[in-house]
């Protein structure tokens, strides 16, 4: 008797949405994609917070929802802290070339 295999797993993980990549032509450059990123951070802290405020009242039937939507809002701020630094630091370096 053939065992049937084990076909995909839905996740089981509510997933924030994740913007179309687009080609460069047709984006609108830097400021809009770093405009889009920092909506995204602040949409991922606003779910975290969302689920916090339930799992203080009662409210959440599943903890782990809640400590998985801090976690994901914790690494997604400190991503966007390290490419602000980034890009502190490039625009220090440019500006040492320059003098």
């Amino acid at each position: 008797m053939p065992i049937a295999p084990i076909g995909p797993i839905a996740p089981t993980i509510p997933t924030a949405p994740v913007a179309a990549a687009t080609s460069p032509a047709s984006a609108g450059g830097f400021a809009d994609a770093l405009s889009g990123a920092v909506d995204q951070v602040q949409a991922t802290q606003g779910a975290s917070d969302t689920l916090a405020l339930k799992a203080v009242t009662g409210d959440l039937t599943d903890i782990h929802d809640a400590t998985i939507a801090a976690a994901r809002a914790d690494v997604t701020m400190q991503l966007a802290a390290t490419i602000r630094n980034k890009g502190v630091d490039a625009f220090n370096e440019i500006m040492r070339m320059q003098a």
